[in-house]
């Protein structure tokens, strides 16, 4: 099957020279793109915001809803669904206590992303300690507990059937972002050894059901281990995102982990484009490939209203959006230099499907928030 898309650059009307960047007087600039922003794109330039719709109807609208407030009914043991689709899995979790039984996910890789706590990891590969802001992956079939020493918060990401592997970088060489020696891994320490001996029982998921696998001693025994695959740990203060003060650069730039049909990305703060001629906030974007989800840690978002810590916005495909209009208003006006925020970005190939959980906290009038009041 061919890849080569039907690419021919042309220009008609009024445009900028560059995308994202002196646009013509009184006009806003939308991309439609594909493959994400990985594919052939056009920039069309509107006399009228592209998100400045008076009314949104019907299933296909963006949504925002309260992840963290989703937990109310939860335990230390089950995760609360959020987001699904054959390929990816999206859930938060809590854990106040050290787990008394060992995890293990036979249907895929595991992203944790600790959004609040701090404590123990305790895996086939030994003892590693994690805090707010650690990304914790456990390759599919890893068995693993936590023991949190304060209340643990965790968005779940399973890249389901399926493998993270981190992203081309390209020109920018394999240290660009983050350099991967900045990656930690378990190790077989005095508290992996000092863990408790006596029968243990594995909850193993497959297939989505659970099974119980019981052992008269404690499985993880480990006395050494060699090779190339492991848990790890990243944590976002690591990561030292690439900028350009002369254009605003697209969040496929800020892939933190990449996985079979979908992609992870991190934001943290960094300069706002310094060009007067620059866009100081995201572009204008027909969203057709991807679902866009965003799960908000810390910080102010710049291109949002009224979004706070432990929220999500979800978009699914099919329509434009963009800053709101507050956003858009202070990005002109250029009057910070430095964004705050710290957030988790899923862009999914497949559309996702929102779970109850997930509707019981959602904020029903987040599509009206991009109208000019």
């Amino acid at each position: 099957m061919s890849k080569n898309w039907i690419e021919f650059p042309r220009v008609e009307g009024e445009t900028s020279r560059q995308a994202h960047a002196d646009l013509p007087a009184g006009t806003y600039e939308r991309e439609i793109g594909r493959d994400g922003f990985f594919g052939p794109a056009a920039h069309i330039y509107h006399r009228h915001p592209p998100t400045g719709w008076s009314g949104f109807e019907g299933p296909l609208r963006p949504r925002a809803f309260d992840a963290v407030g989703a937990l109310a009914a939860a335990n230390d043991r089950k995760p609360v669904p959020l987001l699904s689709n054959n390929a990816c899995k999206i859930a938060i979790w809590t854990c106040d206590r050290a787990m008394p039984d060992l995890h293990r996910n036979s249907d895929g890789d595991e992203l944790l992303f600790i959004h609040a706590g701090a404590g123990a990891l305790f895996c086939d590969f030994g003892h590693l300690p994690y805090r707010d802001g650690d990304y914790i992956l456990l390759p599919r079939g890893t068995m693993w507990r936590i023991e949190p020493s304060s209340p643990t918060t965790a968005l779940r990401i399973e890249a389901t059937n399926g493998s993270y592997k981190l992203p081309e970088r390209g020109i920018l060489g394999p240290h660009a972002f983050f350099d991967p020696a900045a990656l930690d891994t378990p190790k077989l320490d005095a508290a992996f050894k000092a863990q408790r001996d006596g029968e243990w029982k594995v909850r193993v998921k497959h297939r989505g059901e659970m099974s119980t696998i019981t052992y008269p001693f404690n499985p993880l025994d480990a006395v050494g281990w060699k090779g190339n695959l492991t848990a790890l740990k990243l944590n976002w203060r690591d990561i030292r995102p690439v900028m350009s003060h002369r254009y605003h650069i697209p969040p496929s730039v800020h892939s933190t982990f990449v996985a079979d049909r979908f992609i992870v990305c991190t934001f943290v703060p960094r300069p706002i484009e310094s060009d007067p001629g620059a866009l100081k906030v995201p572009f204008f974007h027909s969203n057709d490939d991807f679902d866009e989800v965003i799960f908000y840690h810390a910080g102010e978002f710049f291109s949002r209203d009224n979004i706070k810590p432990g929220m999500v916005t979800f978009h699914p495909n099919g329509f434009t959006h963009g800053p709101h209009p507050k956003a858009f208003a202070a990005g002109a006006k250029a009057a910070k230099t430095m964004t705050d925020e710290v957030a988790v970005m899923i862009d999914t190939r497949d559309p996702l499907d929102m779970h109850a959980e997930a509707v019981r906290t959602e904020v029903p009038d987040y599509a009206e928030s991009w109208m000019v009041r």
